[in-house]
């Protein structure tokens, strides 16, 4: 058995032009734009392309839709919200003044007590 034998410049030199020549060669024998294979892959791509496309305007309406559709029950809460603070401090201010009348009537009830005598 002969023992391993170091590649000299001449063989690297060599293993370097073919490997350049593999390649171009891989290179040309790819069809070109033309072909009707590579043409058909193109459409494919195209075609899975668009529909991705109108598959994300879809989702970005339905996000569109039900953010609407939040604000509009955000609002609706929040005038909920307001219309029962109002009728809260209606209610109060009514308590208040009936409580004032309430008073207003004892302190006269007083003081035509006082007067009587």
């Amino acid at each position: 058995m002969s023992g391993f034998r170091e590649p000299g410049f001449a063989d690297r030199q060599k293993a370097a032009l073919e490997a350049r020549k593999n390649l171009l060669n891989k290179f040309k024998s790819q069809p070109g734009q033309d072909d009707p294979g590579v043409a058909a892959r193109r459409a494919e791509r195209e075609a899975i392309a668009a529909k991705r496309a109108e598959i994300k305007s879809a989702r970005e309406a339905e996000k569109a839709e039900h953010r609407r559709r939040e604000e509009e029950a955000a609002a609706a809460e929040a005038a909920r919200i307001a219309r029962e603070a109002e009728e809260t401090s209606a209610k109060l201010a009514e308590l208040e003044a009936e409580q004032k009348a309430k008073r207003d009537a004892r302190y006269a009830a007083r003081k035509a007590k006082g007067k009587r005598k």
